[in-house]
């Protein structure tokens, strides 16, 4: 790689300790010296003479290393942010995780009788580091669980060796039942399908399966067996890269039999030595208390400074359910916003960040339905929580598990200022974390500008990604209720939801770097002043307009694709709506900025300029697209037609899409809906019949309660993701309303 030999050197901000200054100077190319703009400094020890030639030529350049590259820059000020880079810690962050799921475990029948563990630990640092208003509310009360106390599977011929004990891996024992002691002979069922009993008498016995343990256990129980080994994993390949790992799964099962995960290994072993032709029997001993159901969060605040009702929220889930305890999913979240509150606090009272305007919610929830209850409970915080960060498996170090963190944008039917503010966060941190070659002969040399790196953390690279909508945490239970919400998440997480989700997969640099990106972005929502206001709306214009490049890039990419003339003709159509589909959404962005004036009037009136503008931009756009339109024709020698609606799109046209009166109501979760990709937004309901691929269906749920026209959905999935035929669509909604999901309303002409 050939190095420039002459010119100025490149300048910008850094802030360098005294070990990261030596560090750096032992790694510049020559140990002969040190370059500044064509001056030598010789040095051959760290003597203290060499040291005292170091930090004059240091001093000399520091006019230098105040610079700025213009890129480098966020919403805050280069000093502010480099206060929260200096104060944010991951080493306290993994502190509060060892504190709250040092190892997962069995929650005792005591615990049901105050708060849990969790709640107490989050309090406790609360208190310390002088949040305010902190309290643990309960609630979900009524009714009596059955808390395992006891959980032993043994195999007792041919060998007598215990498999499994709850005390070892709590997720082993996925069914919520009585006591009982079970002893019987094991039967091996495969992969489990109903075709896989067939000629087996499995009545009275256990059975083993390669299938996840609540489907086997379900098809096990119509033919009489009492008891279930299983493997609940995710996928295939986990099973194979992670042959000890169990993932959390719940049986309900029935009073005189029991369900058990086990690993893949073990299950692998059983059928082998079934195989064999040994005989095995299996022994099955738990027992349980009877507690009291409930469910709890935790709520803290930093108070604003009383110029303003409105408030912002940090959020995370302290809880999913109570067996399941998952150091990344999602204590990692916990630990990380305790954290971040820790800092802002303190750099408040340091006077290095300005004491907020709104209010701050720091939420410690179970799952989803955390969230909803705290909305039930405080109707008032719809309108006053102008936007959410919510923090959902954060800390894990994402090179060892081939992850990215990641930035879920709101949806499309959702659209906010909030994505660009925790964009340009993610982004500014990534940059400085990284080192850029272009600086190499400058005073950083081979290192990042500004590390962002933890004492005991990895000096991995920070792998982000900015990505569409996903459902299925706390973000959309905030949308649900109004409220616009991002979610920041690892992922791929190789031990999610399993017994291997331990503190031991955590990087203190990966908890440094959000938090330092949390702390930058909750101090830009939490405000309050009209010049971040109009700094904000700057950034969502600005970004915007790579929003509706990427629309643009994308309808070429269609056109390019396309294999005759009525197919470039229908590409050149799904161009135009991609571009008039992203300046809507673009719209839509600025307006939702209003809410950051005060005086929200003011604020409509100061953005409404650039309205027309964007109209302007799109204009443009679609100029560009017809003339490339045309030059595809022209180079395969078809007419450039203009596009007309087929019959289908016709008709489509005149349906409008309505719920029936007693499904009005919002969805539980909220966008994408609890429980998987997409969640509980299959439609209505989560119907059956035909769907749309998966990265549809959020939306999809989401476009059926708006009241419009089947063209209209289509256009809207089309431009926001890639183009659906017509007739797909039709078929899904169509079966939605044979089954009472939906109404399709025609419209008089």
């Amino acid at each position: 790689m050939l190095v420039p030999q002459s010119g100025r050197a490149i300048t910008r901000h850094c802030v360098l300790s005294l070990p990261s200054l030596m560090s750096r100077l032992t790694r510049q190319r020559g140990r002969g010296s040190v370059r500044r703009q064509g001056m030598s400094f010789p040095f051959t020890h760290p003597s203290m003479k060499s040291l005292g030639a170091f930090f004059l030529a240091a001093l000399i350049a520091a006019p230098a290393l105040t610079a700025q590259e213009r890129e480098d820059r966020t919403l805050l000020t280069q000093e502010q942010m480099t206060s929260i880079i200096n104060e944010v810690s991951g080493e306290r962050a993994m502190h509060h995780l060892l504190e709250l799921v040092p190892y997962q475990r069995i929650r005792t029948p005591e615990e049901y009788n105050q708060p849990f563990r969790e709640s107490q630990v989050i309090e406790r640092f609360a208190k310390a580091y002088g949040f305010s208003n902190i309290k643990t509310v309960v609630y979900q009360q009524g009714g009596m669980a059955f808390q395992p106390t006891r959980g032993e599977l043994w195999m007792t011929t041919p060998k007598l060796t215990k498999l499994f004990d709850i005390h070892d891996i709590p997720l082993a024992l996925p069914s919520l039942n009585a006591s009982g002691d079970l002893s019987a002979d094991l039967i091996d069922v495969g992969a489990g399908r109903a075709q896989d009993f067939e000629g087996k008498d499995v009545k009275g016995k256990f059975v083993v399966s390669s299938g996840a343990t609540g489907a086997v256990y379900s098809l096990a129980m119509l033919r009489g067996a009492i008891g279930v080994l299983g493997v609940s994993a995710i996928g295939y390949q986990r099973s194979v890269d992670f042959p000890n790992q169990i993932v959390n799964s719940t049986v309900p099962a029935q009073p005189g039999t029991v369900a058990w995960s086990v690993t893949p290994e073990v299950q692998r072993n059983l059928s082998a030595l079934l195989a064999r032709g040994e005989k095995i029997t299996i022994r099955s001993v738990v027992e349980t208390a009877q507690v009291p159901m409930k469910a709890e969060y935790v709520w803290a605040q930093i108070p604003g400074d009383g110029s303003t009702t409105q408030e912002v929220g940090i959020s995370c889930h302290l809880y999913e359910g109570v067996i399941k305890q998952g150091a990344n999913d999602d204590n990692s979240g916990c630990a990380l916003i305790l954290e971040v509150g820790r800092a802002w606090i303190k750099l408040i009272n340091e006077g290095k960040l300005p004491k907020p305007k709104r209010t701050i919610n720091f939420l410690f929830v179970p799952e989803i339905q955390g969230t909803n209850a705290f909305f039930q409970a405080n109707p008032d915080k719809r309108k006053s929580i102008i936007g959410t960060l919510n923090f959902d498996m954060e800390g894990i170090r994402v090179a060892m598990s081939r992850s990215f963190w990641i930035l879920q944008r709101t949806p499309d039917t959702f659209p906010s200022y909030l994505n660009d503010i925790a964009q340009s966060m993610m982004e500014y941190i990534a940059d400085i974390s990284r080192e850029r070659v272009r600086f190499r002969r400058s005073l950083s040399g081979y290192a990042p500008t500004q590390p962002v790196e933890s004492v005991r953390g990895s000096k991995d690279a920070f792998y982000i990604k900015i990505d569409k909508h996903y459902g299925s945490s706390d973000h959309v239970a905030y949308m649900s209720n109004g409220v616009p919400a991002v979610m920041f998440i690892t992922w791929p997480d190789m031990w999610y939801h399993s017994s291997e989700d331990t503190p031991d997969k955590q990087d203190p640099t990966q908890y440094k770097r959000a938090a330092a990106v949390a702390l930058g972005a909750g101090s830009v929502l939490s405000a309050g002043t009209e010049e971040m206001a109009a700094r904000v709306v700057q950034e969502n214009l600005g970004r915007g307009l790579g929003r509706m490049g990427e629309s643009h890039v994308k309808g070429l990419g269609y056109m390019a694709d396309a294999k005759d003339g009525p197919t470039l003709t229908r590409a050149y159509a799904e161009a135009r709506n991609a571009i008039r589909h992203q300046t809507t959404i673009e719209k839509a962005v600025v307006r939702s900025a209003v809410v950051l004036w005060t005086d929200t009037t003011a604020g409509a009136k100061r953005i409404a300029g650039f309205l027309p503008l964007l109209d302007q931009r799109a204009a443009s756009l679609l100029n560009e697209v017809k003339a490339a339109y045309q030059l595809q024709a022209l180079q395969r020698n078809v007419p450039a037609t203009e596009p007309v609606l087929s019959a289908d799109e016709k008709a489509a046209a005149l349906l409008r899409v309505e719920l029936p009166t007693a499904a009005n109501a919002p969805a539980a979760g909220g966008p994408g809906g609890p429980g998987g990709p997409g969640g509980g937004a299959r439609g209505v309901g989560g119907a059956g019949g035909p769907q749309l691929p998966d990265e549809f269906n959020a939306e999809l749920g989401l476009l059926l309660r708006k009241g419009v026209t089947a063209l209209e959905l289509r256009d809207f999935l089309s431009g926001e993701f890639t183009p659906l035929p017509m007739d797909q669509v039709m078929a899904v909604l169509k079966a939605r309303e044979a089954q009472g999901q939906i109404r399709l309303v025609p419209i008089k002409k």
